[in-house]
């Protein structure tokens, strides 16, 4: 157990989960820091009821994270792709819509 989900963001256009916001508390050092995660990277493990980012711990140390008092701005394309990119993933076109 890495970290727990604190928060989602929501894709406003079409109602659907963008992000899961990940805590990892005091995890390699991370503080108090916040991890937007994309939310087709996690998947629900419904034997042990919890989901799962297979992502090595040493990962972690690099992945682009935020202040609990600076949330990025989900419409900025670069922010978008840049997590997109981290995780593996690929972002949703309406998430990148303004």
């Amino acid at each position: 157990d890495l970290g727990d989900i604190k928060e989602i963001m929501l894709d406003l256009s079409n109602g659907t989960v963008a992000y899961a916001v990940l805590s990892f508390g005091g995890f390699l050092g991370m503080g108090d820091k916040l991890f937007a995660v994309p939310w087709h990277a996690l998947k629900l493990d419904t034997v042990n009821k919890r989901f799962v980012l297979n992502v090595e711990k040493e990962r972690l140390r690099d992945a682009p994270g935020f202040d609990k008092g600076h949330w990025p701005n989900m419409a900025d394309q670069s922010w978008a792709r840049e997590i997109h990119s981290y995780y593996g993933t690929q972002s949703q076109a309406s998430e990148l819509r303004v």
